[in-house]
């Protein structure tokens, strides 16, 4: 008679960070830019959308100048968070 293999259950892991949450403390400053990490970054990545829909998306009577800066900035935005090391994919 044939067994079914075991299973075995991963480990759960788990981060804690830790904040002082007193009013005059830097840490608050940090405990507020973890927390609204996620709202940053949707921002960017609505951002982002925007100026892909306005060079995508860009009607014929868009003048050059206008549609390069679009492209400009957009590519200037990926470079910035590829030097951070961000990514809206992820």
């Amino acid at each position: 008679m044939l067994s079914a293999p075991a299973v075995q259950k991963k480990n759960n892991m788990k981060a804690i960070l830790e904040f002082n949450l007193s009013d005059d403390s830097w840490d608050r400053v940090e405990f507020d830019n973890a927390v609204n990490g996620g709202k940053w970054k949707s921002a960017m990545w609505d951002l982002d959308q925007w100026l892909r829909k306005n060079t995508k998306y860009a009607p014929d009577s868009m003048p050059e100048e206008e549609y390069k800066a679009y492209q400009r900035t957009r590519d200037e935005l990926h470079r910035i968070l590829n030097q951070s090391n961000l990514n809206l994919d992820e």
